[in-house]
């Protein structure tokens, strides 16, 4: 279950689970029932239920405490039963006549079905897909998963922690599993992977209880400080202490010990091709992961062929802003002066990221006025800007959103990577801040668990063209209010929306035109003021997550088409408001159902 923008690190699969492996598989009510769409509701209803017992994790992500003592699983077991599922799901859902179903409703038979389609197809290259890369999994999983989501607000709450610690260990056995099953099949992940994950597995089960280096580890300081703000008695305390530093020195340090062994003898003998095409049928999976991603049809090709089009449309508006400014050189001398110029970055010190932190939340705070200028809809949720941990901010990405739980007993959170200093450029604060806070993710995926009157699953729908693209359109919108007043900013939403279409171009060069990480890393850092650091990052990411890049610029470029298409058909009758209600009103959708809903809205006011 995909649940957040920005290539952001969501909850992992994970141990075993007793009660999940009983979950009831929902049928249809029988076709004679009288009230179709309450049956269809109930039927949405108990699915979800059942996925709560099934997905531990994800329970804990919504802020549901369904079997908040355990992870999820990714044993083979698990894995063919959850397909059972979807296809008895799959059945079931055709006994439900949509013709009965209101508009609404109608929507949510639709999503549903296809995105148990999406399900299936996916799981038809189940292997081929990693467990595990350098980029997220289970061994950064543990400790992200456990500071950030696992919340503990009374005693049963940090005992479910401490079941959670010895819990790793069978979570890890079957990750071991799932590893050998590619090796056998020759889907290993490229050489240069694995010493970061080994690295990162390390940084986690470093310091105290697991050696005497003298600093907490990263999970034995929160867990501690999580206790300490229990009011129970010293007593208690010191028990669940007690159990937790048992757990984590007698299963978790063994679990990533294991892990670690394991990633040593495959990177003995990985490869060094970088892409899927790698791999037996790797050209299927690549296709199959762009017709996820993109939820459209469109081939490896044509994917290249449009970023290669918006690279060169981008670097000409460039062209003006380098004009404006007066710098004398060369589009590619004018990237240099961007990248290298000390004005452009904050000091690479505690003071420099402190300072970093605290602009991006006035940017934020700036545009939350300014909102309802534009959005009817807006979120109730709270925002906060934070660091991205230093236990995986070597191989995580740039930046990344992590949203609320309905119930906001926690903020959406917008983390920014602070390791290097000089790969977070003052001149693109602004569009970065936007497209991960307001009106970008937060915005979306905060209205989206805040809708009433949807089925629950439809507010956590993955469609990463229509979350991703609107966190892109997100960047472009200030534009239109007037912000970017700084031509230098400007520049910077520009260079944003360069990266996103130069991520066409080497995304469909790695896995499908056999660029190795070399090729695709020069041609960002040619084509792009990034630095070699911020493009090397990127390519790793992007080799570890085949087609997933190339959803952001193909879903903005579709909700400017309809945007302008709507503005076109229904002339003075448009409001902006109007339309942003519209694409955020149902929460994520694919693209192709944004067009049906967009030329209703269209259809709808040409009638009245």
């Amino acid at each position: 279950m995909a649940l957040t923008g920005c290539a952001k690190e969501a909850p992992a699969p994970a141990a075993d689970v007793a009660a999940a492996e009983t979950a009831p598989v929902t049928t249809a009510v029988p076709a004679e029932t009288p009230d179709v769409a309450t049956a269809f509701r109930t039927f949405l209803d108990e699915n979800w239920a059942a996925d709560l017992v099934r997905f531990p994790t994800f329970a804990s992500y919504v802020g549901d405490k369904t079997n908040q003592d355990k992870w999820n699983t990714v044993s083979e077991a698990f894995q063919q039963e959850s397909r059972e599922i979807s296809e008895a799901r799959l059945a079931a859902v055709a006994d439900y006549d949509r013709s009965q179903l209101d508009d609404s409703l109608g929507l949510s038979w639709d999503l549903y079905k296809l995105d148990i389609e999406r399900q299936l197809a996916s799981d038809d290259f189940r292997h081929h897909k990693f467990v595990i890369d350098q980029f997220r999994g289970p061994h950064t999983a543990v400790p992200s998963f456990l500071i950030n989501i696992h919340r503990v607000g009374d005693i049963a709450d940090a005992a479910a922690y401490v079941s959670r610690l010895n819990g790793v260990g069978v979570w890890f056995d079957d990750v071991i599993e799932q590893m050998r099953i590619r090796q056998e099949k020759n889907f290993l992940l490229a050489d240069w992977q694995y010493p970061q994950m080994i690295a990162a597995s390390k940084n986690v089960i470093t310091g105290a209880p697991f050696d005497d280096t003298g600093e907490d580890s990263t999970i034995w300081a929160d867990f501690q400080g999580k206790v300490a703000k229990l009011e129970i008695e010293d007593s208690e305390k010191d028990t669940l202490l007690s159990d937790a530093k048992k757990a984590l020195v007698e299963v978790v340090k063994p679990a990533y010990d294991r892990l670690i062994a394991e990633l040593e003898t495959q990177g003995a003998v990985a490869p060094d091709a970088d892409g899927v095409w790698k791999f037996e049928r790797g050209d299927e999976f690549y296709a199959e992961r762009l017709r996820w991603f993109t939820t459209t049809d469109l081939t490896a090709d044509e994917v290249h062929d449009i970023g290669l089009r918006e690279v060169a449309r981008i670097h000409a508006e460039m062209e003006a802003i380098k004009d404006k400014v007066g710098f004398e050189g060369t589009l590619a001398e004018f990237f240099v002066f961007m990248r290298e110029d000390e004005q452009f970055y904050y000091p690479n010190t505690d003071e420099g990221r402190a300072a970093y932190l605290a602009e991006a939340t006035r940017l934020i705070d700036v545009m939350r006025e300014r909102l309802p200028e534009m959005f009817g809809l807006l979120p109730k949720a709270e925002l906060t800007v934070k660091r991205v941990e230093a236990f995986r901010e070597r191989s995580a990405g740039k930046a990344f959103y992590q949203g609320p739980p309905p119930d906001g007993s926690r903020p959406g959170i917008y983390y920014a990577n602070l390791y290097n200093m000089m790969d977070m450029p003052k001149y693109q604060m602004e569009a970065l801040a936007y497209h991960e806070g307001v009106p970008g993710h937060h915005m979306q995926r905060a209205i989206s668990v805040e809708l009433q009157g949807i089925p629950i699953f439809q507010k956590y729908a993955s469609f990463t063209a229509y979350t991703e693209g609107w966190g892109l359109y997100s960047e472009l919108v200030p534009k239109e209010m007037g912000f970017y007043e700084d031509p230098y900013s400007d520049f910077g939403r520009l260079a944003m929306e360069l990266w996103r279409a130069c991520r066409l171009v080497v995304d469909t060069g790695l896995h499908s035109k056999r660029w190795t990480r070399e090729e695709a890393i020069d041609y960002l850092v040619e084509n792009t003021p990034n630095s070699v650091g911020d493009s090397t990052k990127a390519i790793e990411r992007y080799i570890a997550m085949p087609g997933q890049a190339t959803a952001y610029l193909i879903g903005k470029l579709k909700i400017v088409e309809l945007r302008e298409k709507a503005r076109t058909a229904m002339g003075d009758a448009f409001d902006i408001r109007d339309f942003h209600d519209e694409v955020l009103k149902d929460g994520p959708v694919p693209l192709s159902v944004l067009e049906q809903k967009i030329d209703a809205m269209i259809a709808a006011s040409n009638a009245g």
